[in-house]
């Protein structure tokens, strides 16, 4: 599970089981390792990265942009220098 860590969802589960009515925690522990199996399911679903991932992304297309930026002051100097002058 890369979105949450373990104790991240077990911490969710819990809450979850906690919010439910007196009643209904008679069923307790059965009850948190449900919710727990059911957000697992629905996170092992969605379409997500690690932080970690995200973090080495987000490096590279800050280089990717510095080196464009480069590229563009690069090539507006050798436009103005292939323009004639004006008389």
């Amino acid at each position: 599970m890369s979105f949450l860590n373990s104790s991240s969802l077990d911490d969710l589960a819990r809450r979850l089981a906690d919010s439910v009515p007196e009643s209904v925690r008679a069923f307790g522990r059965d009850l948190e390792g449900n919710f727990k199996a059911v957000l697992q399911a629905q996170l092992a679903k969605l379409d997500l990265v690690s932080r970690q991932e995200f973090d080495v992304q987000a490096g590279i297309l800050e280089r990717t942009q510095g080196k464009l930026a480069a590229m563009e002051a690069r090539l507006k100097e050798l436009e103005a220098r292939a323009t004639p002058p004006a008389p």
